[in-house]
């Protein structure tokens, strides 16, 4: 636990993936093939949080969709990135509009698409329904599942280890 703390200390930038972190995964069709997701207010108090301790949140996600991008504007999100295919790339645009350096980035998946960037973020989780667990191999498992508060609970780990600075 204390390795753990001591990356969450030095993290100025939280990164995030939506479906399956954010969301449960599940997509509602109607018959028309329109869509809706749920997403958990948990996880959007999460964002204003880490806004509190001038921590930023960047949303990279490989489904394009409106929804997601309402969503972060409702939350006053600048960074957002949906139907993205090279999330490192993004990652690296991050870095360097922030002037960040690899190890002072949160980044918080689920799943295959995730592993390049959580391979070079300093501190890392998933959601305990992850497909990709053995895979991912991130630094912290949250107790809640994706679409049910595990972005918020990732959050409050980095504040909580910000306050004791």
């Amino acid at each position: 636990m204390d390795k753990l703390i001591e990356k969450a200390k030095k993290i100025k930038l939280v990164i995030t993936d939506i479906d399956g972190v954010w969301t449960n995964g599940i997509m509602y069709y109607t018959n028309d093939g329109d869509f809706m997701k749920a997403f958990s207010t948990y996880d959007g108090m999460g964002t204003y949080i880490l806004k509190q301790i001038d921590i930023p949140t960047a949303i990279i996600t490989g489904e394009a969709s409106q929804m997601v991008l309402k969503r972060a504007e409702k939350l006053k999100l600048e960074d957002v990135f949906i139907g993205v295919m090279d999330k490192l790339a993004v990652f690296e645009q991050l870095l360097e509009k922030y002037g960040l350096m690899p190890e002072e980035t949160a980044y918080i998946g689920d799943d295959i698409n995730d592993a390049e960037v959580m391979s070079v973020a300093g501190l890392t989780a998933c959601p305990p329904n992850s497909p990709a667990l053995g895979i991912l191999k991130p630094d912290f498992i949250t107790e809640r599942r994706g679409g049910e508060g595990a972005f918020r609970e990732f959050a409050e780990l980095i504040i909580s280890a910000q306050q004791a600075l």
